[in-house]
């Protein structure tokens, strides 16, 4: 139950979209986020073009706003 909780405080609704961070997909994986990266960009084609896109600095704040 604590990992649904965990899950759910780490989902954000950015341009219509729920959306998760990739450092909190890292954590989530217990990697650096830039591993998980990595690995994305060298398995392209296993996802959906919409799987993922760069959000702006303002989203950013924006999100980090709602954890306070």
């Amino acid at each position: 139950m604590e990992i649904i909780k965990n899950l759910q405080n780490r989902i954000y609704e950015l341009r219509e979209q729920r959306v998760i961070l990739d450092m909190d997909v890292a954590q989530l994986y217990e990697v650096y986020t830039k591993v998980l990266n990595q690995s994305v960009k060298r398995n392209i084609d296993r996802f959906p073009e919409d799987f993922m896109f760069q959000i702006t600095e303002k989203e950013l704040k924006s999100i980090q706003g709602h954890k306070l």
